[in-house]
Order: C-alpha cells, then structure tokens, then sequence
C-alpha cells in the first residue's frame, strides 16, 4: 500500500465541532447548514442571491469547506445537515457507513478537473510522473482520477510521492514549485494552467477507462426524512439555477450579475468564470431522474459510478469495505418530483 494512503477511518472519525454549528438544524426552527465548496457552479448565483431561504422558508447557514473529504466528515458529526462533494468522497463516506443520501448531481466533472504539470518540472507526460511530487486533495474525485489516470499509464502509484494539499495548498505549493504536479478543479486548476501543461482531463480518463467522476449533493438522511418539503423545494432551486445557465450561456459573461455571483461565492475570478462553467456537463432534473443518473436502483449511472470508485478506492487501500449495492445511498425521490 502506498504509504501516501491513508485508511478513511479518519474521514468519518467525529471530531469536535465548533459549538456554533453543532445541532443547529431542528425542524422547529426551521434552520439548516449547507456546506459547500470553491467550484464554479450555476447554482452559485442562487446561494448569494438568497434564493435557497425565499424558497424553503429555512434559514440556511452556509459553511465552506476545503475538500469532500472534510464535507461528508462535517455530515457525519451531524454539524451540516446537506452538503456539496464528489463521487469519490460520496463512496467512501458511503461504504463507512455514514447516513447519507445522494439526491442531486452537481455535474458530470467533464473536463473541470486536469492533471497538471508545472512548467519547468521536466514533466511533459504522465509516464513521466515516475518519482515526482503530486499534490492532491486525498479521497477527493480528483485523487480518484490520480490513481486511474498512472495505472492506466502503466506507472505504479507507489512510485509517485502524492502528497495530501486542499485546493488552496495547491495553489502555494505551486508558486513554491514544492510539487511539480497536480490533479485539481476550478479556480485553482484556471491558475495553474498558466504555468503548467494539461497531461489528462477527468473527461478524457472517463472515456479511456469507463471510470467516470461527478459532483453531487448529499444530505444526512435523517434530515431529508423530517424535512422532505425543504429537500424538495431546494431541488427546484438548483434545477432551475442549471436551467438558466444551460437555457442562457451566452448572457452569463464577465460582466453579468450571474458570473460575479459565482466568482464571489467560489473564489475564483470573474474573467475565468464562464470558461470554467463550458467544461462542465449540467444534468437536467429529467435526466438525473432517468438510468443515466439517479434512477434505476443499482443499475443507475451514479450507484455504477460509486461501485466503481469505491472498488477502487479498496485496491488502494483508502477504504476498507465495498458495498454490495450503492443505490442504498441513492434518493431519486426528490429529483423525480421536479422532473415532472
């Protein structure tokens, strides 16, 4: 095992929390923390308009968090009550047996997430990452890519020194020159593209491998039993958030109210906004609802894709289990109601 891997265990280890965001959300209240991540997402736009609260009713807290890993950590110990994460951490959460539910896909990663070389690393191909230093968010879709992208390349991942960095330690690391390789998203991934070369993309190791990677959005499942009403109206937010952007690409420009939202709430800069959103796949609610995505029990697109991530992430050992059937961590319930 590669001595870079850590065992999951820790990920849903409950670790203090903070006392401000500890049990906040009870139906009586009517309050609820959603944590979120740096990705440029349509949705974006709503978070910072107050769309979410005006819909639901709810007051939500929003809370960033740097990697999946730390959200489905953050669900785990009951201080959010739905958050944003990817494929990979949304498997390895799942086979730990934390009591989630996936009810939304994000997006389909695409191209969105790149394994990068730095300009002056001397490395022009993946085989070339032989006794390198790559720097990672671990057990994130992007670690899960890493993993895929050298084997398939025929490079042992043992022979790769793949350090543990959030998106932000990436981005230092790489002014440093501490790492002369990445594997990341957006905004940070925009950064390092000035300076760096774009030896893969997840779209291209999802077409060479099968071994597709998605974001999506996952609730403590308790909660969506007591709150379905609010899971459900939230649902419609996001759809129709993707809607606009899909219906209305050409009008979200640097300029526009839209793209500055999402530069604020993600981080990232306004000009490198729409280029950004292009690389990702937006799902409909009717697609989401179909096999493609979340219907379909263990034949669906996601419960395929979690197996896949999570048999994976066992052969590495990152985690320790696999489950026989991911469409248990799969409610399609809400997305088939707005598809209609």
């Amino acid at each position: 095992m590669n001595r870079f891997f850590r065992p999951l265990a820790a990920l849903v280890t409950l670790l203090a929390v903070s006392a401000p965001f500890a049990s906040v959300a009870h139906a009586d209240t009517k309050e609820v923390v959603i944590a979120y991540q740096d990705m440029v997402l349509p949705w974006r736009y709503a978070q910072a308009t107050g769309e979410v609260e005006k819909e639901t009713g709810y007051k939500v807290v929003y809370r960033q968090l740097s990697s999946g890993a730390e959200v489905v950590r953050a669900l785990a110990s009951g201080s959010v009550q739905l958050g944003e994460a990817g494929s990979s951490p949304i498997a390895a959460g799942l086979s730990q047996g934390v009591d989630i539910s996936l009810f939304w896909i994000l997006d389909n990663i695409n191209d969105a997430e790149a394994l990068v070389a730095r300009d002056g690393s001397g490395v022009t191909s993946i085989a070339g990452l032989k006794g390198k230093k790559i720097g990672v968010p671990f057990v994130s879709t992007s670690h899960f890519h890493t993993l895929v992208a050298l084997q398939a390349a025929g490079v042992n991942p043992a022979d790769v020194k793949i350090v543990n960095l959030r998106p932000q330690e990436v981005a230092a690391a790489w002014d440093r020159g501490d790492i002369d390789a990445t594997y990341i998203w957006d905004p940070v991934l925009a950064k390092v593209k000035k300076n760096g070369k774009v030896l893969i993309t997840s779209g291209q190791v999802a077409q060479e491998t099968g071994k597709a990677t998605f974001d999506g959005f996952v609730v403590d499942r308790k909660f969506a039993q007591q709150n379905p009403e609010f899971v459900a109206r939230f649902v419609k937010v996001l759809a129709a958030s993707d809607a606009s952007y899909r219906d209305h690409t050409s009008t979200w420009t640097t300029g526009s109210p839209e793209v500055a939202a999402v530069a604020k709430e993600s981080g990232a800069n306004a000009q490198d906004v729409p280029a950004s959103l292009a690389l990702y796949a937006f799902p409909s609610a009717a697609q989401q609802a179909s096999n493609t995505w979340l219907g379909g029990g263990a034949q669906s697109g996601a419960a395929k894709s979690l197996a896949a991530t999570a048999t994976f992430l066992k052969a590495q050992g990152t985690i320790q289990n696999v489950l026989p059937d991911y469409s248990a961590g799969i409610d399609p319930r809400f997305v088939q109601q707005a598809a209609h």
